[in-house]
């Protein structure tokens, strides 16, 4: 994607295929999912059509899903991003698309690909499509939130009005999300997964991961490299880490071994789930898609875990997606425009790009606002999404409610500050999107009142929601209003999927 100056339009590829001037837009999209364990891509064509001011996905169709491939390592237990992008290469040749042709992408990194180096050996591959990728970089947080939208099972909570726990089993951990009515409700992650330890063809240890010995030292089994492990012992060790995994799920107060496995805090389990679905690698030996072996320990722990699972209660249900939940969140663009109510400075902080956004829960109706509460939101929503230390912009939306006051106004930005403390500490900015019409009285009040030190960036007129990124533009001078183009993670199911009435 490419974004011109001229009249604020925003443009496609290189074929001047202008947001503003056309009712239907087709755009060539690619998700990319990048573990600890494997890597995938997903290919799809979306249809976009013209909804009022903003575009809405009315057609995905998926034109090409990758082999599913173990992420390759080189001999520092770095990933081998060489090897990576030759796997990329041949996916894009059998999709029969150019990497040129993408309009659209999101690269998301898990696991060991989330470190630093891998980061930046990964991000070398699509140097040349930036600025079209979202690239999310997902830790516990926001891994468990993706399966649990990518799996079906937030959608499903909403179909089938029921509570719905997704389990999603990976190489390194298992992350749990329960959904309400269309809602994260709750959530965890623990270290266990299927390639805590991994065996060549002759059944020899080739990798040992921290929680694996943990396991192995409670039953009694010796791991060593090129060793082959006691059979009876592995499979007491197999049988324990589906204990602790069902200790997860299903008890309110957990044993101090379990505990010290988890990843996040504990499920607080009040009740148990009506339904449970499963995603992730292990998934597909849980639903008999897959039968042979990758040298770890999936089709058993898979077994294992069924065992205690089938007589719980819940209903076993099929995911809407297994091994790809967390993939199938294609990037998507939507271009709305900005109320003319809004504040910028300095005027050269714009334009801004790929800015995550948050959504918190913020209480802005009551009469008086409560400053430690509003910035309890926040932090929870920037738990939520792995955004809480602050090494990011990210944007903060809200839906204001009740009158402008001086002091209502100064309330709400002061919590915002402390909520986002540590990423104005860091130099971000303070961006703030609101639906309603008083951006230019917010962003004012957080400069000269809460004497706001960084970049305060504050607009209105916009309506966004969680899984956006947005791009902020320059300021059109004919009105005064700044394009926003929107950037949307689509699940499928979501109602953003339906055809527009």
């Amino acid at each position: 994607m490419t974004e011109e100056a001229v009249g604020g339009r925003v443009f496609f590829s290189n074929i001047k295929r202008s947001l503003e001037e056309e009712d239907e837009i087709r755009l060539v999209s690619v998700g990319v999912d990048i573990g600890s364990s494997t890597s995938h891509l997903v290919f799809s064509r979306l249809v976009l059509e013209r909804l009022d001011n903003r575009y809405v996905v009315v057609e995905r169709e998926i034109v090409h899903e990758s082999d599913v491939m173990l992420t390759p390592y080189a001999d520092d237990n770095s990933i081998d991003a060489k090897a990576l992008g030759r796997f990329i290469d041949k996916q894009y040749e059998r999709a029969a698309i150019d990497p040129s042709a993408i309009d659209t992408g999101a690269l998301i990194l898990t696991g060991v690909a989330v470190r630093r180096s891998n980061a930046r050996a990964i991000a070398d591959l699509f140097a040349a499509q930036a600025g079209k990728f979202v690239s999310v970089s997902a830790g516990d947080g926001l891994e468990t939130t993706l399966a649990a939208f990518g799996s079906g099972a937030a959608a499903r909570s909403i179909r089938d009005n029921a509570r719905v726990m997704n389990i999603d089993i990976g190489g390194g951990t298992s992350k749990i999300g329960v959904c309400v009515a269309g809602e994260l409700a709750d959530m965890t992650a623990i270290d266990i997964g299927a390639r805590v330890l991994a065996f060549d063809g002759e059944g020899r240890v080739v990798r040992i991961e921290e929680s694996a010995r943990r396991f192995a030292a409670e039953v009694g089994l010796s791991l060593e490299l090129g060793q082959v492990p006691d059979e009876a012992a592995l499979t007491l060790m197999l049988e324990r880490m589906a204990d602790r995994l069902f200790e997860t799920l299903s008890a309110q107060k957990l044993s101090a071994e379990t505990a010290s496995l988890l990843r996040l805090d504990a499920l607080r389990n009040e009740c148990a789930p009506d339904i449970i679905t499963f995603s992730g690698g292990v998934s597909e030996y849980i639903y008999d898609r897959q039968s042979g072996g990758f040298g770890d320990l999936g089709p058993r722990l898979a077994k294992a875990i069924l065992s205690r699972v089938t007589p719980w209660g819940p209903r076993l249900e099929q995911p809407d997606e297994g091994i790809r939940a967390t993939v199938v969140g294609a990037s998507q663009y939507t271009i709305q425009v900005s109320g003319s109510t809004i504040f910028v400075n300095p005027m050269d902080a714009l334009p801004l790009r790929n800015v995550p956004v948050i959504t918190p829960d913020l209480p802005l109706q009551d009469e008086v606002l409560d400053q430690e509460l509003i910035a309890k939101q926040v932090r929870a929503a920037l738990r939520k999404f792995d955004l809480h230390e602050g090494e990011q912009a990210v944007a903060l939306c809200y839906r204001w409610g009740g009158s402008a006051t001086f002091r209502r106004l100064d309330d709400f930005c002061k919590g915002v500050a402390k909520g986002l403390e540590n990423h104005l500490k860091n130099g971000f900015p303070l961006i703030l999107v609101g639906d309603g019409d008083i951006g230019g009285l917010v962003g004012i009040h957080a400069m000269e009142e809460a004497k706001i030190a960084q970049i305060v960036v504050s607009v209105d007129g916009i309506a966004l929601k969680e899984f956006d990124f947005i791009d902020i533009g320059a300021m059109l001078e004919t009105s005064g209003a700044v394009p926003v183009v929107i950037k949307s993670l689509v699940f499928p199911t979501s109602t953003a999927l339906g055809r527009v009435e």
